[in-house]
């Protein structure tokens, strides 16, 4: 049935509309760019005629050109136009707009200071509850930021609060999207909480949603090199090969694929291959698209270079690495792949980062601490700070008279410490304590990851 010559122009507009909104949907960002670039030229055409329209037709343009371009991690640009996306939504007095803009607005800001990512989150928030919003699908991804940032900052017990309101909002079918991002937060709040399994299952969740897609997701690559981490997590090496194997060239040598790879080279017992694996990564030939993923790649090169014997060169691995966490206390991959003995020497030397250190050191010997969590299995009594500083010395080949040299203690405080480390950790041995407290993450993994 033909459409009236009266009608014809909102019948236009209608369809743009339909087509910009289904390309957001099914995450195809040529098509939404095509898309937003009609639905601009309507408004301008419509401002002459129908001023409110034009101005509400050119601020859904600019949102969800901006959101297309965040998802390609484009966000100079996606930062522009949800700028004026926002302000001119705000202007005319269209609240939901004003709401989606500033959802992502704040997931750009979590690429560069958490602080202000959970700000804006709040704030978009905040307006969703004015309007009554706060179990929309767009909501679900502001929840989503403020679990993940006490997650990477080793607060899982608030992480896990945001995450029941992400549950009651998430809406794979309706937003695959928004929901591939969100299952990729949830596998690292799992990570945080220690149950690596079910991380294991949200990395490969947001695998799933990525390749229903119609075209490749920024944050396909960067959730498979998440899913190589808890696949090492969990010591199923062979898998985790496999996942590194079936990328293409192009993948494999991007910089996540590179660190993930070295955590599996660690687990493989072969330091020499992940410092290998790693140095495109520190060189900057194999950029990562996020400063946390420095953080991993510094930290896993200080575990290779002590595992080496290359101590120097592991101190400053180490420094570099606390470097990039202090700022906003990225301390998840200091729980992920825990380097106490590494830290305690740092902190003997001329360090830049001693209260950081003392934050992670307290993070991994709580009753709390990331070892005890989880899949893991739980220590019945907490270890004192005395018997860690004696349990880092185990692995080495140093005696009990001389460990107690090193800590300006007596030996029979040092061997008393060790009888309670036995008994603490259900070893019989020396060398069953050592494996115990490796199996707890209590210890660095170096090269027996």
């Amino acid at each position: 049935m033909p459409v009236p010559a009266d009608r014809r122009g909102q019948a236009l507009v209608l369809l743009v509309v339909v087509r910009l909104l289904v390309a957001r949907q099914h995450g195809n960002p040529p098509a939404v760019a095509e898309e937003a670039r009609r639905l601009r030229a309507l408004a301008e055409t419509l401002d002459a005629t129908q001023p409110g329209l034009g101005e509400e037709l050119r601020a859904l343009a600019l949102v969800s050109l901006g959101i297309t371009e965040f998802w390609a991690a484009r966000f100079e640009e996606a930062e522009r136009h949800l700028d004026e996306g926002v302000t001119l939504a705000r202007r005319i007095g269209r609240p939901f707009l004003e709401f989606s803009g500033l959802v992502y607005q704040a997931g750009i800001e979590l690429f560069r200071s958490f602080t202000r990512a959970a700000e804006r989150s709040r704030q978009a928030i905040e307006l969703a509850e004015r309007q009554g919003w706060t179990d929309d699908p767009v909501a679900c991804y502001a929840y989503s930021i403020l679990a993940d940032v006490p997650a990477w900052q080793g607060r899982p017990e608030e992480a896990e609060a945001w995450w029941r309101r992400v549950e009651r909002t998430i809406r794979p079918k309706a937003e695959p999207v928004a929901a591939l991002a969100v299952y990729h937060v949830r596998g690292r709040v799992e990570l945080a909480r220690g149950r690596d399994t079910d991380a294991l299952a949200a990395f490969r969740a947001a695998e799933r949603l990525a390749g229903h897609l119609a075209a490749e997701h920024p944050l396909a690559t960067a959730t498979r090199a998440w899913l190589v981490h808890a696949l090492v997590r969990l010591g199923e090496t062979e898998p985790a090969e496999q996942v590194l194997v079936g990328q293409g060239e192009p993948d494999r040598d991007r910089g996540e694929m590179r660190i993930a790879a070295a955590a599996l080279r660690l687990a493989q017992d072969d330091p020499r291959a992940a410092t290998a694996t790693l140095t495109p990564v520190l060189d900057g030939s194999a950029p990562v698209g996020w400063r946390s993923w420095l953080v991993a790649a510094f930290l896993l090169e200080a575990i290779a270079r002590d595992a080496i014997g290359d101590q120097a060169a592991a101190g400053r691995a180490l420094e570099r690495t606390l470097d990039l966490a202090e700022p906003d206390g990225r301390l998840l991959w200091f729980m992920l792949y825990p380097a106490p003995d590494l830290l305690e020497r740092q902190a003997r030397q001329r360090t830049a980062h001693a209260a950081l250190i003392a934050q992670i050191l307290d993070l991994l010997a709580g009753p709390e601490g990331y070892g005890g969590m989880g899949s893991s299995p739980r220590l019945a009594e907490p270890l004192s700070h005395s018997e860690l500083r004696v349990l880092r010395y185990l692995p080495t080949h140093l005696s009990a008279p001389e460990i107690a040299g090193e800590l300006s203690v007596s030996t029979s405080t040092v061997k008393t410490h060790m009888r309670n480390l036995y008994a603490k950790l259900g070893g019989h041995s020396r060398a069953e304590a050592v494996e115990r407290a490796r199996a707890l993450g209590l210890l660095a993994p170096s090269a027996h990851l």
